[in-house]
Formats: structure tokens, C-alpha cells, sequence
């Protein structure tokens, strides 16, 4: 029975690290949608979601706004809107990537930098999508704010990986020793 429980272990161990690129993989496929939209669709959906959130403030806090002054807001921090969007996406993305990189062995500061170079050359790719999309252009700045939300998630997705080992899988990586 001891064998044949070890058997199991190891298949589903074998089975399942592959798997663990997959969040990833659905991450880099969500980028990849978000950059197929043309410049209109792209500009509407920012718009739309910035002007949520003005609205949201301007109930939380209770401006007072009209839907002029609402209008104007949502014009003037549409374009940070959807710099933090990049930055999340991407950082995002490098939590998923960085996991299971941390699972397969890389730690520290290797850990690190290869996830954020993964992430900058998906970011360059990305941007040379846009250029095949109607409206759309490249940037480099986009790149670059592209991998900062890339160390960003590379950092937290370190930090979540050694946390996980250090408390919750301390028991499986005591046993190896």
C-alpha cells in the first residue's frame, strides 16, 4: 500500500507542476485579446470603466458633481487608468509566471529577473501586436510601465512562493531533508 500511495504522489506531482503554468498561459491570453481590440473599442471600454470609478467617488464622497463636471474627470484620468491597467495586467501576469518558476527550483534573485525579462519580452511582442491592430500603436513607454508592473508582481509572487514554503508546505519540504 506504501508503494502504491508513493506512485500516486509522484504521477500527480508529474501531472500537476506542468499544470501550475497554466494561470499564466490564460493571463498571456488575456493581454493578448485585450491588444486584438481596435483604438476605439480599446478607448470606449477605458472610458467606460474610468468614468465607473469617478462616479463612484462622486457618491462616495459625496461631490455633487453634474454630468459635465463627471464628463471632464473621466476624460482627464482615462489615460492613468489605463496605465495602472497595463501595470496590473502585467503584474498579474508575473505573479502567475513567478510561481511556478519558484515551484520548478528558481529562487532569489534569479527568480526575479527572469520573470520580469519574460514578462518585458512579452510586453515588446504585445506592443508589436498593437501595431496590427486597427487604431492602435506601439510604445515604449507602455513597455516600460509594463515591466514595472511586471517586478512588481515578480517581488509579490517571491514573496507568496516563500511565504506558501515557510508555512503552509513547511511539513512536504521538511520530509525531503
Amino acid at each position: 500500500m506504501k508503494y502504491i500511495w508513493l506512485f500516486i504522489k509522484k504521477t500527480l506531482r508529474l501531472l500537476l507542476k506542468p499544470l501550475s503554468f497554466v494561470p499564466a498561459i490564460l493571463v498571456a491570453c488575456m493581454i493578448f485579446s485585450f491588444s486584438a481590440d481596435n483604438g476605439i473599442q480599446s478607448t470606449e471600454e477605458s472610458l467606460t470603466f474610468t468614468r465607473r470609478i469617478v462616479v463612484e467617488y462622486n457618491e462616495r464622497f459625496e461631490k455633487g458633481w453634474d454630468e459635465g463636471q463627471i464628463s471632464i474627470y473621466t476624460w482627464k484620468l482615462e489615460r492613468y487608468v489605463r496605465k495602472a491597467a497595463h501595470m496590473a495586467e502585467y503584474c498579474l501576469l508575473a505573479i502567475t509566471l513567478s510561481i511556478p518558476l519558484y515551484v520548478y527550483g528558481l529562487r532569489g534573485f534569479p527568480l526575479i529577473v527572469v520573470t520580469v525579462g519574460i514578462c518585458a519580452a512579452y510586453a515588446c511582442t504585445d506592443e508589436y501586436h498593437q501595431l496590427y491592430s486597427a487604431g492602435r500603436t506601439a510604445s515604449g513607454r507602455d513597455v516600460l510601465i509594463d515591466s514595472g508592473g511586471a517586478l512588481i508582481g515578480a517581488l509579490t509572487g517571491r514573496f507568496v512562493s516563500w511565504l506558501g514554503s515557510a508555512t503552509i508546505f513547511r511539513p512536504l519540504r521538511m520530509k525531503k531533508r
